[in-house]
């Protein structure tokens, strides 16, 4: 198996474990499951990182496969790929592939979403929002349906497209329910992660985390999923007019 380096950039301490709290907003209406979030401070989490501030910093130091940075302030890590999006085929909501280099040259936000959860209606409503403000000026929405937070995505896949597209009037395109973590990961997924998360940040956290693409297919930023589409808006204007 080929091996991967790694790059880390350090700036300052970045992850408050200190207190583990319950969102109710994301917890199962199942009694025996409940989902227990650490309290993150994250750059990724938010509109303001380091990519839209300070741009990309260069590497001051490498050791051992990993790259350490202190330019700015906070820590992440993330796999160093030469793969971009464009390099995966995926499944759409119908069953049929579709290579994502469809997409290239657009800004991209992905998305896992899901029909039953407390985020749902805010989520949808405003990705259907933004799409339809920004879709004839290069930008896209990717969603991919998942059932793995408090099986709250439990539908099939005829299912979930007659809930976006009948309730929401979703028009952005959806892709077959996949996993998002675990070892039965999609590929795309793994991407994902390793371009923007590494050993800090590998997990998605819940329903409706998001990824946001450059024009030239690589991961930007990430956001978790209380980050409201609303608050990426001028992220995405700024991608688009680069």
């Amino acid at each position: 198996m080929a091996s991967m380096s790694f790059s880390a950039t350090i700036r300052s301490p970045l992850l408050d474990f200190s207190q583990t709290k319950k969102n109710p907003v994301f917890s199962s209406s199942s009694p025996s499951m409940s989902f227990s979030i650490p309290s993150i401070k994250s750059s990724l989490g938010s509109s303001k990182s380091a990519f839209f501030q300070n741009g990309f910093s260069l590497p001051s130091l490498t050791a051992s496969g990993f790259v350490f940075n202190s330019r700015s302030s906070g820590i992440y890590a993330r796999a160093a790929t030469d793969k971009t999006l464009y390099d995966y085929t995926v499944k759409d909501i119908d069953g049929k592939d579709t290579p994502l280099s469809k997409f290239k040259g657009k800004v991209l936000l992905i998305v896992n979403v899901a029909s039953r959860c407390g985020l749902t209606t805010s989520n949808y409503s405003e990705l259907s929002h933004i799409y339809d403000k920004y879709k004839n000026q290069g930008f896209e929405i990717l969603a991919f349906p998942c059932n793995q937070f408090g099986g709250q995505e439990p539908g099939s896949n005829p299912d979930i497209k007659k809930f976006a597209c009948t309730r929401f009037k979703a028009e952005f395109p959806i892709f077959d329910k996949v996993d998002v973590n675990g070892p039965n990961t999609a590929p795309v997924y793994q991407f994902l992660k390793s371009s923007a998360g590494g050993f800090f940040g590998d997990l998605i956290k819940w329903n409706f985390e998001k990824f946001l693409v450059d024009k030239n297919g690589k991961v930007v930023e990430r956001y978790p999923p209380t980050t409201s589409p609303f608050q990426i808006e001028k992220d995405i204007q700024k991608l688009l007019a680069t």
